[in-house]
């Protein structure tokens, strides 16, 4: 007889399980997003939470810096009455607390984290890895699934805790955010999604997918058009200001559908800083490669194959990005496309944008 038939199966134990045990040794949860959190973080945080006080009877509290601007993420917050924290630093002193960290990584900056001293005993999160090493006592790092939200959806059906209408309808809608520009998703999110379709709330989906927008948003969409550059199948924006750290991915999502275009850099001054999104089509190549080779050296940021986003650490206390800063930035992203040609064409022609004023 095989030897292999011998062997004893083993159960292999659950993630959701493994996150427990090593929860249970501490008295109160801290999950923390990171900053300016979109509808997966917000979605992911809010669902971990009963996940933990129900199973673990601890209290968990969700905390997140900056502030959340985009239509759609505000009334998500006001309809669900999602319990997340804004906060602009965080504490965290006692041993007996846990942090958790969700939708983001411990090397990444983007987050409360970031150059506090205060380690997380957790991390949950679906993007690639990237930059240094780093040790953590529990680590679910899926990069080929979706969205957070899906990875949490699963910790949900491992331990047979139906999410109420309101987290489910998050959890819905925080997948299916991170998932627009991808290719397909997979067996795995389709089948979360599926599942949460049993509890999620259509009507408040319905609100939130078709939110109010603020006047600034238009005037940033007009500010956009206007300064949008095209160069063969590339694009570059340069946005002379932005109402919110979201609005720079809005920007990104919206003209990556121009014809003919397939791989797209937005970027922003905002808090002194200068924010970018990448998004790539299918023909545009990886996104999170194209923003590494753009802003090596000189800045940070990860992502996906079709959508990417960071920070540089040039300062730009103007408000506005330099002439020197764009040339550079505009040299970078063109070498990263490999376009030789520097001179681009208008999104929108200047005759087109001076005749009707």
């Amino acid at each position: 007889m095989d030897n292999k038939m011998l062997r004893p199966i083993v159960k292999r134990a659950r993630r959701s399980d493994r996150l427990l045990q090593v929860l249970s040794e501490y008295e109160r949860f801290v999950i923390v997003t990171h900053d300016c959190p979109d509808p997966d973080a917000i979605a992911s945080a809010c669902a971990l939470a009963p996940l933990l006080e129900y199973r673990l009877k601890r209290p968990a509290r969700i905390v997140a810096g900056g502030a959340v601007m985009r239509g759609e993420n505000l009334r998500m917050l006001e309809l669900l009455k999602l319990p997340i924290d804004f906060v602009d630093e965080l504490d965290v002193s006692d041993p007996r607390v846990a942090v958790i960290l969700v939708d983001s990584v411990p090397t990444a900056v983007n987050h409360l984290l970031a150059n506090s001293g205060v380690e997380p005993v957790a991390v949950i999160d679906h993007h690639r890895p990237q930059g240094r090493p780093y040790r953590v006592r529990f680590r679910d790092i899926r990069p080929n699934l979706a969205a957070t939200a899906t990875i949490v959806t699963l910790y949900l059906r491992e331990q047979n805790l139906p999410p109420t209408p309101l987290v489910a309808t998050a959890l819905l809608y925080g997948i299916r955010t991170d998932a627009v520009g991808l290719p397909r998703m997979s067996v795995v999110d389709q089948r979360a999604a599926v599942w949460l379709m049993r509890f999620a709330d259509f009507s408040k989906l319905g609100e939130i997918e078709n939110a109010p927008l603020s006047r600034e948003y238009f005037s940033d969409l007009l500010l956009a058009m206007k300064n949008t550059f095209v160069y063969d199948d590339a694009a570059l924006c340069f946005l002379p200001r932005a109402a919110g750290p979201e609005i720079v991915g809005e920007v990104a999502d919206l003209l990556i559908r121009c014809r003919d275009v397939n791989r797209l850099m937005c970027a922003a001054v905002l808090g002194g800083d200068v924010l970018f999104s990448v998004r790539t089509t299918a023909a545009g190549g990886d996104a999170t490669e194209l923003m590494r080779k753009a802003i090596e050296g000189v800045g940070y940021g990860g992502g996906h194959r079709r959508r990417a986003g960071g920070k540089l650490t040039v300062a730009a206390r103007s408000g506005r990005i330099s002439e020197d800063l764009q040339t550079e930035l505009r040299t970078r992203w063109l070498k990263a496309c490999g376009i030789d040609s520097q001179r681009g064409t208008r999104l929108v022609t200047r005759r087109e944008i001076l005749e009707d004023l």
